[in-house]
């Protein structure tokens, strides 16, 4: 039996669950038990989510959570959920589409009334616990929507978030499209925030290897040489933050994600790969060094480490001016100001950032010494298992194209991890916690494995067990359209399909059933351009679904000899199926040469 009349986030598997097990408020892990009682007492929900890195989310707990008369009136009258939106993406989801389609934009801490059948009344982000920054106090909120609730009493609309629509359009329209949205001053697709666009940076990689195209080469160097040296990047230890708050990419929100370091260490590799930059390989290996510094856990890498050092943004990045020259002799500091501005822009100090993209590895090294004695953020230690495997991915392809072997030996440990760590009883996990197991399961887990080991497989001719036992567990998630999971204590909902930054769910999906189509049946059929910018993880789909060469040979041809639009697997003859003919070659340089 759960006792209501508490705080029962003690024993949560969620570290973002725990940062507010102290608060006066009586939260709840989201339950069938919770969602039952609120029907019996006739409470509204209130209902919270955010994630551990998440700076607004502390803001929120400190202030509001941590108010004696916000709990007491919340304890009266609501019933308190706390979610973790990374362990919990369905709900996330469900929430996020209704507060964008009342309000056109959402973000976190995302907090939702709802009706205790679960019918979402109004939703809204960071809300202080006094008025201020123009926005009434929170105690305020609570009594108006719990009288207007009351007064009313009508039948609430239920939400119900449809699969969004795509709308097919040609290769080049799309690619004009990307062009023309992208501003070379400011390498942003638009003011404001800049999140590293991930899906559309691989997706005009696997494009430009294909035609070459100028203006693609001209966007896509621009946009990785300004993200790898302005604010986004930590220049001394390597990895890269969330986001940027401004279109310059100058200072960022200094959360650090696991997902971001996957997906960048995928995009650095093959940049290193088709463009020919020796600054990117520079990078890509300081992403490894990021994550085994920072990540690594036991076998699997941790979700994430936070924005907050001490409660204090940042504090662990930044520099005063009078800091870096006692650190440095004059003639280094000199050196070092030759690169870096070293003007305060961040509340009075310094966040680093690169005025060219060159290396000062002996200086950059000197001054991690030191910040590495500071104190540090806290880190989320709950192993996703998505996100690992993503990881997994860019680490094998890190592999093949900088010749690392030790990033390849990574990824095949890590693939073991997961299939020994988060597959029980064939059902794969969303997330684990010092060994505990989250219950449910979730399409984008069983689409990353599944493509996670179509990688693999490619590199040892091991696991089509488990890719075959995926495949067909993949499909329980489709029905008339893919949906998001399958759980015991919420309904299912569409599965996302929007790209940004992250490659959605449905995108994961269908990349994984079509990369297990080519590598154990040759057989690979040609996908839709869509919509870019919101869909280049299904565009990332579509090119590789018209341009991937799938070789057979009896000897594993050096990766960095082939094109990156390319899948290896063994085979008695050397032969290259493409846009379904097979050719045959007698030598593997004469393979080699036809794929230039």
């Amino acid at each position: 039996m759960i006792n209501f009349q508490r705080n029962n986030l003690d024993n949560a598997l969620s570290p973002y669950l725990q940062q507010h097990k102290n608060n006066p408020v009586f939260w709840q892990e989201w339950s069938k038990e919770a969602l039952e009682f609120a029907k019996q007492h006739q409470k509204l929900l209130f209902i919270s989510i955010g994630y551990s890195a998440c700076h607004w989310c502390h803001v929120m707990a400190e202030e509001a959570f941590s108010n004696q008369p916000i709990a007491h009136f919340l304890n009266e009258h609501f019933l308190s959920l706390k979610v973790d939106r990374e362990q919990r993406p369905d709900i996330d989801h469900y929430f996020m589409s209704f507060i964008q389609a009342a309000q056109g934009q959402g973000g976190w801490p995302l907090n939702v009334f709802c009706t205790m059948d679960l019918m979402p009344l109004v939703a809204m982000t960071y809300v202080p616990a006094e008025e201020k920054y123009g926005l009434a106090g929170f105690l305020e909120v609570l009594k108006e929507v719990k009288e207007g609730y009351e007064k009313h009493k009508t039948p609430v609309k239920a939400f119900t978030p449809s699969p969004p629509s795509l709308i097919q359009l040609p290769e080049d329209h799309v690619i004009q499209l990307i062009l023309n949205h992208f501003n070379a001053a400011t390498a942003a697709f638009g003011p404001g925030a800049q999140f590293p666009p991930h899906c559309t940076l691989l997706f005009l990689l696997h494009y430009d290897e294909q035609t070459k195209s100028l203006k693609v080469r001209q966007l896509l160097g621009k946009l990785l040489d300004v993200i790898a040296a302005r604010g986004l990047h930590d220049h001394l230890q390597g990895g890269f933050f969330r986001y940027c708050v401004d279109e310059n990419w100058n200072i960022p929100h200094f959360e650090k994600m696991l997902y971001d370091q996957a997906m960048l260490l995928w995009v650095y590799s093959l940049g290193y790969k088709v463009l020919k930059r020796p600054a990117y390989k520079i990078i890509a290996e300081k992403i490894i060094r990021c994550l085994e510094d920072s990540f690594a856990g036991e076998g699997m890498y941790y979700a994430g480490i936070d924005a907050d050092t001490g409660h204090q943004e940042g504090e662990t990045y930044l520099w005063t001016k009078e800091e870096l020259q006692q650190a440095l002799p004059p003639e280094e500091f000199e050196k070092f100001s030759g690169l870096y501005s070293i003007e305060e822009n961040f509340e009075g100090k310094i966040h680093l950032i690169k005025q060219g993209l060159t290396f000062l590895p002996e200086i950059e090294e000197k001054l991690l010494k030191i910040r590495k004695k500071r104190k540090h953020p806290s880190v989320d230690r709950k192993y996703i298992t998505s996100w690992n495997a993503l990881t997994g991915i860019s680490l094998l392809l890190a592999g093949r194209y900088l010749k690392n072997t030790s990033a390849r030996e990574k990824a095949l440990s890590l693939f073991n991890a997961l299939a020994q760590q988060q597959v029980k009883n064939g059902q794969v996990v969303h997330s684990s916690l010092a060994g505990k197991l989250q219950a449910g399961a979730f399409l984008e887990d069983y689409a990353s494995l599944l493509l996670f080991a179509t990688y693999v497989y490619e590199e040892t001719g091991k696991h089509q067990e488990l890719m075959v036992s995926s495949s067909k567990e993949l499909k329980n998630f489709k029905k008339t359209f893919w949906i998001e999971s399958i759980t015991e204590d919420f309904i299912p909902i569409p599965a996302q399909n929007f790209d940004h930054p992250l490659p959605s769910s449905t995108a994961l999906a269908e990349l994984a059933q079509w990369r297990f189509a080519a590598v154990l049946k040759n057989k690979a059929g040609k996908q839709f351009y869509y919509s870019p910018l919101q869909h280049d993880g299904l565009n990332l789909l579509a090119v590789l679904s018209r341009h991937t060469h799938i070789v057979q040979t009896p000897h594993l041809i050096s990766w960095d000899a082939l094109p990156i639009n390319c899948i290896q697997l063994p085979g008695k003859e050397l032969q290259d199926f493409y846009h379904g003919k097979y050719l045959a070659y007698s030598h593997v340089a004469e393979l080699v040469q036809s794929l230039q």
